[in-house]
């Protein structure tokens, strides 16, 4: 069954483009290989954080909204928890309108 989830993650301020290009291709790569579909990706830019994480002040936005198994999150949240770039990330499981499916349905 394929779900429609958003993960927004938060990148060091830091980081070149060239590292920000980096790991944005790294997460979609990821989330490709776990069976994800219809990525779309969109660099919000450097942003000030509302509060403090470890000692940085601004952040790098990245949104990244995709389809797939409900077993595609585990291994991508994983490797944001290991890398040292990004310092904050969360997914969540967008609603999906069951609309579009039954004006079709009533149209035919």
């Amino acid at each position: 069954m394929q779900i429609v989830y958003e993960t927004m993650y938060i990148l060091r301020p830091d980081l070149n483009d060239e590292q920000v290009e980096q790991a944005i291709a790294k997460y979609e790569n990821l989330v490709r290989e776990q069976g994800g579909e219809n990525i779309q990706i969109q660099n919000r830019g450097k942003r000030r954080l509302a509060y403090e994480i470890n000692r940085q002040r601004d952040g790098i936005y990245i949104q990244l909204n995709y389809t797939g198994p409900g077993n595609i999150i585990a291994p991508l949240e994983r490797a944001m928890r290991l890398s040292e770039e990004v310092i904050r990330y969360m997914t969540i499981k967008q609603e999906v309108k069951e609309v579009q499916a039954e004006e079709t349905s009533s149209a035919a």
